[in-house]
């Protein structure tokens, strides 16, 4: 009568602690090597056991091709972080420099942004709609002028009497 072979599970966990130093020596890290072997006991319920011939070789299998996995994410992380870096990251040598604006500015323009709407509030209903329409959904005067069922002519008098008491406001 031949012995049980050990379930995969049983094998893990009698080799647990080898993985774990054969693992920490590619990886460098005993903190990542314990994550990579935990992450390979996860992976264990997915796996039918009667197909796995030799039990050890497979879990050092499955564990190296997880490392593989994580090292390549890794890598394609550190190419997408560089990318975006160096597309929105303004530098001065080797230094980054901080491209967002200053808080008084912020709050500076914040605050000019609500004096706009207030006085944009002051306007008639139709010289609203037509400033909006144009200024801040980018329509030019003629589909302005379609969209509301007036002139082209119309709308320039609109924007125009718009723009001057908003400049006027302004000061």
């Amino acid at each position: 009568m031949s012995a049980a072979k050990p379930s995969l599970t049983d094998t893990y966990l009698a080799k647990r602690p080898e993985l774990v130093r054969f693992f920490s020596s590619r990886l460098g890290s005993p903190s990542a090597a314990e994550d990579l072997v935990q992450e390979l006991y996860f992976k264990l319920d997915k796996v039918d056991a009667g197909e796995v011939r030799d039990p050890v070789a497979f879990l050092y299998r499955l564990g190296w091709n997880l490392m593989l996995d994580q090292m390549r994410h890794r890598r394609r992380a550190t190419v997408r972080d560089q990318a975006w870096s160096d597309a929105a990251v303004d530098t001065l040598g080797a230094t980054a420099l901080d491209s967002a604006p200053a808080a008084d500015k912020v709050l500076e323009g914040r605050q000019r942004l609500a004096q706009l709407m207030t006085a944009l509030e002051e306007l008639s209903p139709q010289t609203q709609r037509v400033f909006r329409l144009h200024k801040f959904e980018g329509l030019t005067h003629t589909e302005t002028a379609t969209r509301l069922g007036i002139s082209r002519s119309a709308v320039e008098k609109h924007v125009s009497a718009a723009l001057k008491h908003l400049l006027a406001r302004r000061k």
